[in-house]
């Protein structure tokens, strides 16, 4: 049997897919398990769908500026898409939590704009918007920069430098090391950056570079889960997420064959799932799962009626917003 070629061009082709796996994972990730489960481990490692939306994002938002290299024309985009979702979420978690007799104003008003209490106090309720808005941020900037000098592609080595820095250098792990969640998910977003030029030009890799990925994929997926298994809570998060890294590029690919194969309906329910990732995201957790977890219905029945439940208050939650945005 002839062993294809890795087509690059797959990571977007199935982006959409990718995403809905991502999702998955997370959900997977956020619903408690027993820390003596056998499944403990492996549930622990669906946390790698944050990285893979992270790489992904920076994929699709190199596609995007090759396309309108615009500064103003990338912000709008990317306020369109994320904040009206955002606002309405937030403002309906943060209100019905805020005491309006002896509150700071000030305070809630910066957590529901960029979750402030993130950058503050590292609170982790909605970390990954505050984090993924100031990867926006600063997106143009780093692509117009290796745009004029290719050489700085290699920042992301030193952004892996700095998560060591943050952890172990005492008056800089005291001032920002409370966000280390922030540090150590920064190198996979500019990574896929990187990659986003590769994907766009189905770079080919030949065909006995299956046998790498394979290996890169084994060897980091089952370092985590022994990790988290038998050592959670005895080592630096961050040191596991640089694994991450291989891992996630590794799992993104043997997935990218998985979805070529896989039955068109199938594909077209990981799209979908895909397409409401982020409302997924923003309502699984504190709107639905928290209210069944009181149940103890089990670790399976509530992520299976997390996702129930979670569809269509997502779909709804996009249809809105799009139809009160400007078209």
């Amino acid at each position: 049997m002839r062993i294809r070629e890795i087509e690059l061009a797959d990571v977007s082709r199935y982006r959409g897919e990718l995403m809905g796996a991502a999702i998955l994972f997370i959900i997977l990730f956020h619903v408690p398990l027993a820390r003596n489960d056998m499944f403990f481990g492996l549930r622990r490692c669906g946390n790698i769908g944050v990285d893979m939306f992270l790489f992904l994002s920076g994929v699709g938002l190199w596609y995007s500026w090759v396309k309108h290299p615009s500064v103003k024309y990338f912000y709008r985009r990317r306020l369109l898409r994320i904040f009206p979702t955002w606002l309405v979420i937030s403002s309906l978690f943060y209100l019905q939590r805020f005491n309006f007799e002896t509150g700071d104003y000030v305070d809630l008003f910066l957590d529901i704009t960029v979750n402030w209490g993130f950058w503050l106090n590292d609170e982790l309720t909605f970390w990954y918007m505050p984090a993924i808005m100031m990867l926006y941020l600063w997106a143009p900037l780093y692509m117009m920069l290796i745009q004029k000098h290719p050489v700085f592609r290699w920042l992301p080595v030193l952004m892996v430098c700095w998560c060591c820095i943050v952890q172990w250098v005492v008056p800089i792990h005291q001032a920002v090391g409370h966000i280390e969640i922030f540090w150590s998910r920064v190198p996979i977003f500019f990574i896929g950056i990187n990659a986003g030029e590769l994907v766009r030009k189905d770079t080919r890799i030949e065909p006995a570079g299956r046998w790498l990925v394979l290996i890169t994929f084994l060897m980091t997926a089952t370092t985590c889960i022994w990790l988290e298994q038998m050592r959670h809570g005895r080592f630096p998060l961050f040191a596991e997420r640089m694994i991450y890294i291989p891992l996630t590029i590794s799992l993104i690919l043997l997935l990218d064959d998985l979805f070529r194969k896989m039955p068109k309906w199938l594909n077209h329910a990981f799209f979908f799932l895909g397409g409401v990732s982020l409302e997924i995201y923003l309502i699984h957790n504190h709107f639905v799962m928290q209210y069944l977890i009181p149940y103890r219905l089990g670790y399976w029945p509530t992520v299976l009626l997390t996702i129930v439940l979670t569809l269509p208050l997502a779909w709804l939650l996009q249809q809105i917003i799009k139809r009160l945005l400007p078209s």
